[in-house]
């Protein structure tokens, strides 16, 4: 989901750039609440289409406020051009424009990236997840260049990506925050923990939490939402657990995130996305396949996140905590309304 905000910019790192591109005032659009960033299914080496169609509506089902495709959860680096084309069709037609989608790109040459962008751009996307060119380590000046390159690629939307231990690049957030001077970058999505606590509260910094396991302490601080490839397996429990933090109903937030969290550790005991991957076949969802390199989840794993889940509260339960059930989802999708500040949510139903 999108939030429409008027933003006027400060401190010195932004007041630099914006001296620079004289911008003052921005009005834009800025993703908040829960997002999961999807798998690609596989079958029989390639992806699976049906499958991804049927996720995509599950997500839509369960209230979820946008989807990231074609990222790392979506071992979108390992498609072809042709692959991500046909893939992002899928998804989009599933999703019927009940959710927006965004697109991941990413590559060490910034050339490539753009060339992404150019191959996707045909598509209804709601923006691109971009990081900084990973591999080569660039100055600040040359992540700034880098993302320039790319918002003159697209008119649409950008979302930084900081994953220092992916990317071997890490964005401080002066740098952040001067790159959310520019009018196409809208938001962040943040992995880097000391980032997340520097950014949470920042009026002018939408943020969204790409670390797991951070969270809730994320949503509590005040950030946007999340981006978390656990919120695959229980869409519905994440969507409440958003709804408990945004209410201030911290005692049940929290006995929820505990019984979330031995779930959200398994899905990265193994490299991502095969234990997502296992967790859904389980649920009989998808094929738990990947592409190699990377490799299904160990037998031994696969047997630990069956009993993590067994664990989890019904879904019934999980309706039934609120009144409303699944009308809240899609009341918050579509009728969310704010409070004059324009930054904290004000649910229609308590």
């Amino acid at each position: 989901m999108w939030r429409t905000e008027e933003e006027d910019f400060a401190g010195a790192a932004v007041a630099a750039a914006c001296a620079c591109t004289g911008i003052a005032a921005i009005s834009r659009q800025s993703p908040w609440g829960i997002w999961v960033p999807m798998v690609t299914p596989m079958r029989a080496g390639s992806p699976d289409l049906t499958g991804a169609a049927r996720l995509a509506e599950r997500y839509v089902e369960a209230g979820a406020n946008g989807l990231v495709i074609l990222g790392t959860t979506g071992e979108g680096s390992l498609l072809s051009t042709h692959e991500r084309q046909v893939f992002t069709a899928a998804v989009l037609e599933a999703v019927h424009g009940e959710l927006p989608v965004m697109a991941g790109v990413g590559a060490v040459d910034t050339r490539a990236v753009c060339a992404q962008v150019a191959e996707l751009d045909a598509f209804d996307l709601a923006g691109y997840l971009v990081p900084p060119p990973y591999y080569l380590r660039p100055s600040d000046e040359g992540i700034v260049w880098h993302f320039n390159e790319v918002a003159r690629a697209t008119g649409r939307p950008l979302m930084l990506y900081n994953v220092p231990k992916r990317t071997g690049c890490a964005m401080s957030p002066a740098l952040i925050r001067a790159l959310l001077a520019h009018p196409q970058v809208s938001s962040v999505k943040e992995c880097d923990a000391g980032n997340l606590r520097a950014l949470a509260g920042d009026p002018y910094a939408t943020t969204l939490c790409g670390e797991d396991a951070a969270m809730l302490d994320h949503l509590l601080a005040g950030g946007a939402g999340v981006i978390a490839a656990s919120s695959h397996i229980r869409p519905d429990l994440f969507v409440r657990l958003l709804h408990l933090a945004q209410t201030g109903r911290l005692r049940a937030a929290r006995a929820l995130f505990a019984k979330l969290a031995p779930l959200i550790s398994l899905m990265f005991a193994e490299p991502n996305p095969a234990p997502v991957k296992a967790a859904l076949a389980l649920s009989g969802v998808i094929s738990p396949e990947t592409r190699l390199p990377l490799r299904p989840a160990s037998s031994a794993l696969v047997q630990r996140l069956e009993e993590a889940m067994a664990l989890l509260p019904p879904p019934s339960m999980a309706r039934d905590e609120h009144p409303a059930g699944r009308a809240l989802a899609r009341i918050g999708r579509s009728h969310l309304k704010f409070s004059a500040s324009g930054k904290t949510p004000i649910w229609p139903l308590s």
